[in-house]
């Protein structure tokens, strides 16, 4: 399967969809969060968003001769539980977790948090043959403007839009898991 940028770019979009719903979070509740400390969030999340793919794809070039006749199944599978978790993250309430000071241990804490789910679409793109350290650069990068954009944007909206952006991301891993499995 040849690697397809449109795709790539489609998961990095939705991948950056829980550190994009976490910033906006942080935009509304930490009103005085410096540009420094706006770029940590973007480096952190875009960081870890990154590297985790990496991982997730060195272990699934490992089990990949075990399993290459179910690839696009085992792909499907993968991002279709991805998305489903996302979506129901999504739908649980997160007011306990919301605090209004900057704190390096929990920046580094949601970054990966936000960011378990790239390792195993990692998996994925080991799995379809597509290469890493492409794929894994523009995941970094679409996290890393994701989450600073998010920021800015939850200065703005405040609570209206919430935890709507994790669903979408959640549908879109679904929809590419189908692509994968029908072999689109």
């Amino acid at each position: 399967m040849a690697f397809n940028l449109i795709s790539t770019c489609l998961i990095a979009i939705a991948l950056a969809m829980d550190a994009f719903s976490v910033s906006m979070t942080k935009g509304f509740t930490q009103k005085n969060l410096t540009s420094s400390q706006i770029l940590y969030y973007g480096l952190f999340f875009g960081g870890f968003q990154a590297i985790m793919p990496i991982f997730g794809y060195f272990f699934g070039n490992i089990i990949s001769s075990i399993i290459a006749s179910l690839a696009s199944f085992v792909g499907f599978l993968l991002l279709l539980g991805i998305g489903l978790n996302m979506i129901r993250e999504s739908l649980k309430s997160d007011d306990d977790e919301i605090t209004d000071e900057f704190s390096f241990k929990e920046v580094t804490l949601l970054a990966i948090a936000t960011s378990i789910d790239a390792f195993a679409v990692g998996i994925t793109i080991a799995l379809i043959k597509d290469p890493i350290w492409i794929s894994s650069a523009i995941i970094g990068i679409v996290a890393l403007a994701f989450s600073i954009v998010g920021i800015f944007i939850g200065r703005k909206i405040g609570d209206y839009v919430g935890n709507r952006f994790q669903i979408l991301g959640g549908v879109i891993l679904i929809l590419i898991g189908i692509k994968i499995l029908l072999g689109l």
